[in-house]
């Protein structure tokens, strides 16, 4: 088996027999070096201290009067904010229940850094195996905001952070400035020449994906079915539509903030502008295999899924929306 996604911490973890993953002191400490996390040169005694002894023990107790005791508020609020983080993956049976738990409660101040590390690791554990690059690369939209680029009748993404780091670190090359070129058009584009390439990069997020191609529809598709399966125990079927023309359209979850918007417009009978409508970027429908676990309002009807870019040309994923948002029965009873 080939490897991929290293940075999730998944060689950190021990999967369970049921197939999730425990929570290792091991992952623990990978949160604690952080260099968030990390003591500055400036730090007080007490926070140093705190910090050590976590290393030592990354599942002791912690009380109240150890936080009280750092003297700066900000190290003091993110230390809270860790802290409890930890609890809640301690307390449950595995990362997966721990992720579940957080997104149907509401997020209660989780970092989305923490949620996107959560959703990595999860979703480097549903696809362990997978050989299909093209289901990797579109799955890296479930937990790392991507930059679009419309160039030629193409959909181009790529990864924000690594755009943004070379529009401020390294100028573009002249030609690219010429043509007008977006730093994305600077990438390797995933394709089937060039795809062996992927593993060796994975972790660099450095290749961009045609959102245009039919590969990399049917890899989002595919991404989506492994995420939903694996954290919600069901077996779904996701294809793309080339829109939403459907007279009796009852459900549909947004993958996004600016997909669901468009959708509640939609809903509501709103018509879409032509900038709307270009920001639109993809519409699937998801049908499940059991139709008892469906809420009996939408039945055999599929249910859409919008992927949208917001107006700064960005795509951020809320995958946590398909925990929450999708008509399970089991839930509505709940």
């Amino acid at each position: 088996m080939t490897e991929f996604w290293v940075s999730s911490g998944h060689h950190l973890t021990q999967r369970h027999e049921g197939g999730g993953l425990a929570v290792t002191d091991e992952l623990i400490l990978a949160y604690l070096a952080r260099p968030e996390l990390m003591p500055p040169d400036e730090a007080c005694a007490a926070e140093r201290a705190l910090h050590a002894s976590l290393m030592a023990e990354p599942r002791r107790p912690v009380s109240a009067e150890d936080l009280r005791a750092i003297a700066d508020a900000d190290a003091r609020e993110n230390w809270e904010v860790m802290l409890a983080f930890r609890d809640r993956l301690l307390a449950a049976r595995s990362v997966e229940a721990a992720y579940l738990a957080l997104v149907r409660g509401g997020l209660q101040n989780v970092p989305g850094l923490f949620l996107n590390q959560l959703c990595h690791l999860i979703l480097r554990n549903a696809l362990d195996g997978c050989d299909d690059p093209h289901v990797l690369r579109a799955a890296e939209l479930f937990f790392r905001p991507q930059r679009v680029s419309l160039h030629e009748g193409a959909v181009l993404l790529a990864d924000a952070e690594v755009i943004e780091a070379r529009e401020g670190s390294s100028p573009l090359s002249p030609l690219v400035s010429m043509l007008g070129k977006e730093a994305a058009n600077e990438l390797d584009v995933l394709n089937d020449d060039n795809a062996w390439t992927y593993w060796s990069r994975s972790d660099a997020f450095t290749m961009a994906l045609n959102l245009n191609s039919a590969k990399a529809r049917a890899g989002l598709a595919r991404a989506i079915e492994a995420y939903v399966g694996h954290l919600l125990n069901t077996a779904i079927r996701v294809e793309l539509r080339d829109g939403l023309e459907d007279p009796d359209w009852r459900w549909f979850v947004g993958l996004d903030a600016e997909a669901t918007r468009i959708g509640n417009a939609l809903w509501n009978g709103d018509a879409l502008d032509a900038a709307a409508r270009e920001r639109l970027l993809a519409v699937f429908a998801l049908t499940f295999a059991d139709q008892a676990r469906v809420d009996p309002r939408v039945g055999e009807r599929p249910v859409y899924l919008l992927l949208a870019m917001n107006a700064q040309k960005t795509v951020t994923l809320k995958p946590h929306n398909l925990v929450v948002g999708l008509p399970l029965a089991l839930d509505r009873a709940a």
